[in-house]
C-alpha cells in the first residue's frame, strides 16, 4: 500500500502543506512538506494488515491512519497537533468528518512535556553541537599512554615525555600495582628485555595498562599514575564526535560554519518556535501555528544571533511556560473517552 493507492481508492481524509510553509517561515529555498490523514479499507482495518502510517521515500510526504492520528493527538504529540491546526490556506483537501476533531478537545497540560520537553532536548543537543564545533577531536585516536604520568619533583610529567627524555621505550617497562591506591603503579625497566616485562600496554587499542611479574630484588625506577577515568571520558567523546561527523548534514553544517555561531541555527529556530507554541497553548488555551515573529525567527536561522543570545531567549520562554502552565485551566490530560468516541463515530460513518 502506498500514497497512490490511497488516492486511487479515495481514502484521504485530510491533506495539508506543513512545515515551514504552514508556520509562515518559508523562504525561496524551502521544501514543500505534505502531511495528511487516511483511513483503511474496511477489510484491511478488520483484518491483519493494519498500516498506521505511509510515507514517500524522502519522508517529506506522510499520511497517518485516522486511528493512529487520534492516538498521537491523545498523547499531545506536537507534530500531529500541528496537522490539526493547519492554517486554512495550507489545507489542500479536508473531508467534513475531520471537523469533528478539534484541537481544543486534545490540548492539555501534557503539552508541557511534549512541546517544551522536546524543545529542551533540542537545546541540550545544541549545547552538545556547540561543544563539538568548538572542541574538535583529532582523527588520530589517543592511546592510554597519553593519560599516564610520571611523578617527579613534587609534580608530574607526561609518561611519553619522560620516556623520550630518558631514552626508554614503553615495551621494556614493567608495572606493579601499589596497594591501597587507584591508578598508581611502580614502574620497572629492563633494558635487555630478558626479564619478560609486558610493557605498559600490549597495543595501541588497549583499554588497560599491563601488569608484569617482577623478579625479587629489582628496583623501581619511577612511580606512574594512569588516569583511567579521563581516558574513558575521552573514548566516549571520541566515538560521539566522529559518529556525529559521519552522520551530519554537510550542507547545513557548512552553513553553520559560515555564520560562525557554533550551533545548528535552523534547528534552534524551530526549537524557539516550538517553545513559543507551548507558551501560547497555556497562555490562550489554543494553538495557532502561523508565527507572528517571522523576521526574528529567520534572523536566528540566518545565524545573526549569538549562541548565548539564543540560549537566553530559550530560558526566558521556559520560565514563561512554567508560569502559564501553573495557572492554566487546561485539563491535565485529554479526555480519552470523549475523543475515542469521536473516532468511533468517524469510523462508523466511513464504514456504513
Amino acid at each position: 500500500m502506498d500514497i497512490s493507492y490511497l488516492k486511487s481508492r479515495n481514502l484521504i481524509l485530510l491533506e495539508a502543506i506543513s512545515g515551514s510553509r504552514s508556520f509562515g517561515l518559508a523562504t525561496e529555498n524551502s521544501d514543500t512538506d505534505i502531511r495528511g490523514v487516511y483511513y483503511l479499507p474496511i477489510e484491511e482495518f478488520y483484518g491483519l494488515n493494519y498500516i498506521p502510517q505511509i510515507s514517500n521515500e524522502t519522508n517529506d510526504i506522510t499520511y497517518y491512519e485516522i486511528g493512529r492520528l487520534v492516538e498521537l493527538l491523545q498523547k499531545n504529540n506536537p507534530n500531529i497537533l500541528e496537522i490539526l491546526a493547519s492554517p486554512e490556506d495550507c489545507i489542500q483537501y479536508k473531508n467534513p468528518l475531520m471537523d469533528l476533531l478539534k484541537p481544543e478537545d486534545f490540548l492539555s497540560k501534557l503539552c508541557k512535556d511534549t512541546f517544551a520537553g522536546y524543545a529542551i532536548s533540542q537545546i541540550r543537543k545544541a549545547k552538545g553541537l556547540n561543544k563539538k564545533i568548538l572542541n574538535p577531536i583529532d582523527k588520530e585516536r589517543k592511546s592510554i599512554l597519553d593519560f599516564c604520568y610520571i611523578l617527579q619533583n613534587n609534580g608530574s610529567i607526561p609518561l611519553k615525555k619522560w620516556l623520550s627524555e630518558n631514552g626508554k621505550t614503553q615495551e621494556k617497562c614493567g608495572l606493579v600495582n601499589i596497594d591501597n591506591t587507584k591508578g598508581m603503579f611502580a614502574l620497572f625497566y629492563n633494558e635487555s628485555g630478558n626479564l619478560g616485562y609486558k610493557g605498559i600496554i600490549q597495543n595501541e587499542e588497549a583499554n588497560q595498562v599491563s601488569l608484569s611479574s617482577i623478579p625479587k630484588g629489582e628496583q623501581s625506577v619511577a612511580f606512574m599514575f594512569c588516569n583511567l577515568d579521563a581516558y574513558s571520558t575521552y573514548c566516549k567523546d571520541y566515538r560521539e564526535y566522529w559518529k556525529w561527523v559521519s552522520e551530519r548534514n554537510e550542507d547545513r553544517y557548512n552553513v553553520n560554519q559560515n555564520h560562525g555561531q557554533n550551533y545548528d541555527s535552523k534547528n534552534m529556530m524551530h526549537t524557539i518556535r516550538l517553545l513559543q507554541s507551548c507558551e501560547q497553548i497555556f497562555k490562550t488555551g489554543s494553538l495557532n501555528i502561523r508565527v507572528e515573529n517571522r523576521d526574528e525567527l529567520l534572523d536566528i536561522k540566518a545565524g545573526n544571533w549569538s549562541y548565548d543570545e539564543v540560549m537566553q531567549k530559550a530560558e526566558k520562554l521556559i520560565q514563561s511556560i512554567e508560569h502559564y502552565h501553573s495557572v492554566s485551566k487546561l485539563p491535565d490530560f485529554p479526555d480519552l473517552g470523549k475523543t475515542t468516541k469521536i473516532l468511533v463515530e468517524i469510523r462508523e460513518t466511513l464504514y456504513s
